[in-house]
Order: structure tokens, then C-alpha cells, then sequence
């Protein structure tokens, strides 16, 4: 079996614990359930990391080269080592967002520019549960219910920053921080996929323009092509007439 074939595989399994995760979180910070049921509700969510686990372990040990790929997914070891912690648990969504990516492909513009709006709205969604989480018992917050949570993380993920909301507690600080790198990267991205999207629309044009004029061109030899078979016949037919006819003498 090769990383592929794997993919394949596990990608199914690993979106459904994502969004289990992301629901059992959500019910955490939200809905303050009593103390049984948010027990429970972390042994879903270890359950959920297990499998995030297991995705990473069974990705190096198919990778071929094992060590080129380790380093060059150190953020894929970041998001299954670090959540251990629990102000870094939302880290496992971090895989959520490999996976939505490994879904939808690099190869059309389409499928990139899904990837990059489906990754926002997740992003904003997440940030604004964490700093809500985070924020919500500290006594000079000003970030108390969902509500401003959700307006300031779309605030802060396009970089606007209006400082009516601001996050006080290094948690929240630390989310803020996450949350205008992702917010660059992925405008960037959108931005990067339309302007290679009207880059193609000028090269087609310019293409059919191109094809149009080799078209001319090409009727326009025909034309002298025929005409120049039409005066070597009639030169011809010059040639053959009969010496003694001519222009009558004055």
C-alpha cells in the first residue's frame, strides 16, 4: 500500500472524526453541559485525536523518502503531538484542514478556491469557540458571548482589526496571532488563483486572436496561390497563338 492508496482510504474516516470533534467541542463551549456528559465529551474528542494519530503514523511509515517527508510535515506532527495539551487541542483541526485540501486537489482553480473558502469559514469558526473559551472567565474580557467572538475572528482573519474586540488572556492572544497568519495565507491563495484565473483568460484570447490571424493569412496565400495559377495559364495560352496573328498594321 502507498500514501495514495491510504488517502483513499482514510480520508472518509478521518472528515467524520473531525466533524465529531468539532461537534463535541462546540457542544463543550456552547452548550456548558454538566460535568458527566463533558466528561464524555472529551473521551470523544481523545477518540478523535487517536485517529488523527494513527493517519500521521501509518503517512510516514508509507512515506518513501520517510525522513523528506517527516520534515517537510512537521505542522502534521505539530497538530497530532500538541493537542496532548489542552489549551492546544483545537490543533487536531488542523488536520481537518489537510484533509478538506487533500479532497479537493491542487490540480483546478475551482477546487482551490473551495479548499480556500471552506478553510475560512472553518477557521473562523473554530477561532472564535477557542478565544470565546478562552476569554470568556477573565474578568477584563471583553469577548463574552459567540456573538462578538464570531465578529471578531472575521475581524482579525482579514487583517482589518477594528480594536473594539481584542483578546486579553495569552490563550486568546495566541489564537489572534494564528488566526492572521491562516487569514494571509489563505487570501493570498484566493487572490494568487484569480489572477492566474485572468491571466488564462488574456493567453485565450490572445490565443484565438492568433488563430484568427494564422487564418487569414492562410486564406489570403489561397488567394494569391490561385491567382498566380491563373496568370501562368493565360500566359500559356499567350505562348501557344499562332505567330502570324497579331495587331492589325496602321
Amino acid at each position: 500500500m502507498d500514501q495514495k492508496r491510504w488517502a483513499t482510504i482514510s480520508d472518509g474516516p478521518l472528515m467524520t472524526a473531525a466533524i465529531v470533534f468539532l461537534a463535541a467541542y462546540s457542544w463543550q463551549v456552547l452548550g456548558r453541559p454538566h460535568p458527566d456528559v463533558d466528561d464524555w465529551l472529551e473521551i470523544v474528542e481523545w477518540i478523535t485525536w487517536a485517529a488523527f494519530l494513527i493517519d500521521y503514523v501509518m503517512r510516514l511509515k508509507l512515506a518513501d523518502p520517510r525522513a523528506q517527508w517527516f520534515w517537510r510535515h512537521l505542522l502534521d506532527l505539530a497538530a497530532v503531538a500538541l493537542p496532548i495539551l489542552r489549551p492546544l487541542r483545537l490543533l487536531r483541526l488542523i488536520a481537518l484542514l489537510s484533509v478538506f485540501q487533500r479532497a479537493a486537489g491542487n490540480g483546478l482553480r475551482g477546487r482551490v478556491v473551495t479548499y480556500a473558502i471552506g478553510s475560512t469559514v472553518v477557521l473562523v469558526y473554530i477561532a472564535a469557540l477557542s478565544v470565546l473559551e478562552a476569554e470568556r472567565a477573565d474578568p477584563g474580557a471583553t469577548i463574552r458571548s459567540f456573538g462578538d467572538a464570531v465578529w471578531w475572528a472575521s475581524a482579525t482573519i482579514t487583517t482589518v482589526g477594528y480594536g473594539d474586540l481584542t483578546p486579553h488572556t495569552t490563550t486568546g492572544r495566541m489564537i489572534a496571532v494564528a488566526l492572521m497568519i491562516g487569514g494571509i495565507a489563505l487570501l493570498g491563495t484566493i487572490t494568487a488563483t484569480i489572477a492566474s484565473w485572468l491571466v488564462q483568460q488574456v493567453a485565450d484570447k490572445d490565443e484565438a486572436s492568433q488563430i484568427a490571424s494564422r487564418a487569414q493569412v492562410a486564406e489570403l496565400a489561397d488567394r494569391i496561390q490561385e491567382l498566380t495559377d491563373l496568370l501562368a495559364v493565360d500566359g500559356r495560352g499567350a505562348g501557344l497563338a499562332p505567330s502570324g496573328t497579331g495587331p492589325p498594321p496602321g
